[in-house]
């Protein structure tokens, strides 16, 4: 059994308010079910401890200073959930937490690892999930957060800065099998209508579609979407690699070859947060300071998904992404596309875009970072829409539709404009049904995605004169 280490890395006469005045702590809330046979104190004192300065024995190199920086669990609530896990809080010394030797900010990959890492895998519980996180102003100062934001977007679209708006995107659809010509055609055909394409994440550099025959073909389809309908668009390039000098080639030699049409500013990139990890998003952060990083997060509901009594809850993923410096990142559709999720995700685009905002269990002060916007994707068309926006109150993301504008019964430019104009008839306050009346492409939507349309608006036949 292991030692009881309550007594050392538990401290529960700590006040909250206390600890965030000083400012001087990193702070955690943890939603924790211990093995049978384990006291709740016991084992999260033993986490505070694995996550600190503790081991599972005394150890004869401990010294006071050592003692000074240990985390100490300030609050517990054994019966907080119903499905028999407890809360608890730890403070971390901000002592703890690795300084980068070459400029002195922080670095997410050692946080992740001291406040999410072997404690993971103790034996005295059968689940712990980090609900939630405060990082103190004088961390949060130096971490390199985003260069590059939705404005920026907005600038190379033609809108105004503030309250640009939705951007109508897509993902190249099917995610593998195309090859140059029919991948560049696809492209060309969204962009007549939408804004923004992005690759599908496992899309790179196949042997049937190499990189360097597509790209140029990609870049060639938006110079000439651009001159047909007169619109700015945007692609965003997934240069996810292993090694950051793979990753940095290949944007280079994106940029390059969209700069021949002077559209090296139309560009995003795509890197692959979860599966890259932090060293993958800061190389594209730092070496491509002025295109927009484009998070994406294939594997995260391994880690985040509601399903799991391990991991973390998405806002703290949220919250990571923003310090490392994500310009947008996908937050899911808050259930109103085929991914996991609920209304009340709208916190995790609101922890992005916003200052200061209230989370599961903290109020985080961003003291001034850019904000991350958040990427809605996963399931969502037209129909499903308008429900989305009056949900979170706003519509200034990046909605990246495959099915939704591809599986439009008329065209991909013509699912692209659905998307713009479901976007429209929220921002208006009318009746979809009423709206499509006068909208064809947006009317054409029921009759592409009827399983939906049923669902949402049962009555649409008769009232748009749909007989089949």
């Amino acid at each position: 059994m292991a030692l009881d280490q309550s007594s050392r890395y538990s401290d529960l006469s700590l006040k909250e308010a206390d600890l965030i005045a000083g400012g001087k702590h990193f702070l955690t809330a943890y939603k924790l079910k211990t093995a049978p046979g384990h006291g709740f104190l016991e084992v999260a004192s033993h986490i505070a401890a694995e996550s600190s300065t503790g081991t599972n024995v005394e150890v004869s190199t401990t010294d006071d200073f050592t003692r000074g920086v240990d985390a100490l669990v300030y609050e517990i609530d054994e019966t907080a959930f119903e499905d028999g896990f407890g809360l608890f809080k730890v403070a971390y010394p901000v002592e703890l937490f690795d300084i980068n030797i070459t400029d002195g900010n922080y670095m997410l990959s050692q946080m992740w690892s001291l406040i999410l890492g072997n404690n993971q895998g103790m034996g005295d519980h059968v689940g712990l999930r980090l609900l939630d996180f405060l990082i103190p102003e004088m961390m949060l100062k130096k971490f390199d957060g985003p260069s590059v934001g939705i404005t920026d977007l907005w600038k190379v679209l033609g809108r105004p800065e503030v309250d640009g708006g939705y951007i109508s995107g897509t993902i190249i659809k099917p995610k593998l099998g195309l090859r140059p010509k029919p991948f560049a055609e696809a492209a060309y055909q969204f962009w007549l209508g939408g804004d923004f394409i992005k690759n599908d994440e496992p899309q790179g550099n196949q042997t049937f579609c190499p990189m360097k025959e597509v790209l140029p073909l990609v870049a060639e389809s938006m110079d000439r979407a651009q001159q047909e309908t007169g619109k700015a668009k945007i692609f965003s390039a997934n240069i996810t690699a292993d090694s950051y000098q793979e990753l940095i080639a290949r944007g280079e030699y994106i940029k390059e070859t969209f700069a021949k049409y002077g559209n090296e500013n139309h560009l995003s990139f795509l890197v692959d947060g979860f599966v890259t990890g932090p060293q993958g998003v800061t190389t594209c952060r730092r070496h491509f300071p002025d295109t927009f990083l484009h998070y994406h997060r294939a594997g995260h509901g391994a880690i985040t998904s509601y399903k799991t009594p391990m991991g973390m809850d998405p806002l703290v993923f949220m919250k990571f992404a923003r310090l490392v410096g994500a310009s947008g990142i996908h937050t899911g559709t808050m259930g109103y596309g085929k991914m996991e999720g609920h209304g009340d995700e709208r916190v995790l685009a609101y922890m992005l875009e916003r200052d200061e905002c209230q989370g599961h269990y903290f109020y985080q002060k961003w003291h001034g970072m850019k904000p991350t916007v958040a990427i809605i994707s996963g399931g969502m068309n037209a129909l499903r829409l308008p429900g989305f926006f009056e949900n979170l109150g706003h519509g200034n993301v990046i909605n990246t539709c495959g099915g939704g504008a591809y599986g439009h019964i008329d065209s991909p430019g013509a699912g692209a404009m659905s998307l713009s104009q479901a976007y429209e008839c929220w921002k208006e306050g009318a009746d979809p049904i009423e709206f499509a009346k006068t909208h064809k492409e947006f009317a054409r939507a029921f009759e592409s995605f009827t399983l939906d349309a049923d669902k949402l608006y049962p009555d649409w036949r008769e009232k748009l004169g749909v007989h089949k």
